[in-house]
């Protein structure tokens, strides 16, 4: 080394650092010889802090602004010390730059479900057990930047977030899992509680942030999400509710006509009808089953007819009705037995009027589409 070249070396330098990648958390200022001269200039910015290492041991910690680095105020020995050396000062001394800016917007998820108790999915009067998975995000920053170097940095020239990202989300996860687990909300209420939770979580993990020197300045809970298997359960008890069904297996009955009316006919028209006919079908057959258990033995007989099974008494027909020849029908059993025919009459032919509300009745138990329904009601009209 020239003097001239020796001389340059003890000009003023400036030592400063500007982060342009938005994720490192340290850089150390580069410095061939590590030797900081006597009265060079430090810049910290807003958002910074300098660490000055000398001889393997943390000597100081700058906070923002300028500070002139000497002898007279600093354990550094300058490189003028070094003339008996060689002008190679074993007293190597570096600088650390720490990002005290908050990062933003790190992603947080759940990669495997949480167990937790949900009240609402109770069996037999105990709580019921579900899983859920959670995303949202969270900011930190370094608070107190001696003690991260100390504990994180070592000999690290340049410590990013994803140096420390597996450490913060699992601390994160398992904090948010035990708060989920303690609050005794169900998945249905989780998100009017959700500020609950993420206050439960800063404050379950702000201890162990601490012992490294960073601080959780927020955590979101974007999305809680159920399997897709009680998801569906959820939305069908949901349309269940909306259509004023609070019988469950009418529901499924109801569900099974519909399918099976879409499956018989390939979605088409006839299909479709024949579907509608199944359930008209099921429904008569319900009607005849308790006409036919009100008409059963040991109810008690009507008005002007005889008991089954008795011998005629006075007045009345003798068993085997119509009368026989000789024998006059009793004007009360006449009149019972023109009034049934009229009605067998009636309910064998339907009119227009029956058949058009049963086929409103298929339409709305989503048995036809729209355009199905437009068209038997055409047809059932041109028909009249």
């Amino acid at each position: 080394m020239g003097l001239m070249s020796f001389i340059k070396s003890q000009f003023i330098e400036i030592i400063e650092w500007l982060d342009d990648t938005n994720y490192t958390l340290v850089h150390r200022f580069e410095d061939e010889d590590h030797e900081i001269k006597n009265g060079a200039k430090l810049v910290c910015r807003e958002g910074q802090a300098a660490v000055l290492v000398n001889e393997g041991q943390m000597a100081d910690v700058f906070g923002p602004g300028t500070h002139t680095l000497s002898t007279e105020n600093m354990p550094i020995l300058s490189r003028i010390k070094g003339w008996k050396y060689g002008f190679n000062s074993p007293f190597k001394v570096e600088v650390y730059f720490v990002n005290l800016r908050q990062y933003l917007d790190q992603k947080w998820g759940t990669p495997q479900p949480i167990i937790i108790r949900d009240p609402e999915f109770g069996v037999a009067g105990r709580p019921g057990r579900i899983r859920i998975r959670a995303f949202g995000n969270y900011n930190f920053r370094i608070t107190d930047p001696g003690l991260f170097f100390k504990e994180i940095v070592g000999t690290n020239g340049c410590v990013t977030t994803d140096d420390i990202e597996r450490y913060v989300k699992s601390r994160l996860l398992n904090a948010f899992g035990k708060a989920a687990a303690q609050s005794g909300v169900s998945v249905a209420d989780m998100y009017a509680h959700v500020d609950t939770l993420s206050e439960a979580v800063r404050g379950s993990i702000a201890e162990d942030f601490g012992a490294l020197g960073l601080g959780l300045t927020s955590f979101i809970i974007e999305s809680i999400s159920v399997p897709p298997e009680v998801e569906k359960a959820l939305d069908a008890a949901a349309a269940q509710a909306a259509r004023g069904v609070d019988n469950t297996l009418q529901w499924e009955a109801m569900q099974g006509m519909r399918d099976a009316a879409r499956q018989s006919g390939g979605g088409g028209t006839a299909g479709a009808m024949i579907g509608a006919g199944m359930g008209m079908g099921m429904g008569m057959g319900m009607g005849n089953m308790m006409g036919n258990m009100m008409g059963a033995p040991g109810y008690p007989p009507q008005q002007g007819y005889p008991p089954q099974g008795y011998p005629p008494q006075q007045g009345y027909p003798p068993q085997g009705y119509p009368p026989q020849q000789g024998h006059a029908p009793h004007p009360q059993a006449a009149a019972a037995g023109a009034a049934a025919g009229a009605a067998a009459g009636a309910g064998g032919a339907p009119s227009l009027e029956d058949k058009l509300r049963k086929l409103k009745a298929a339409f709305e138990a989503e048995l036809l589409s729209e355009e199905e329904y437009k068209a038997k009601k055409a047809e059932l009209l041109a028909n009249f």
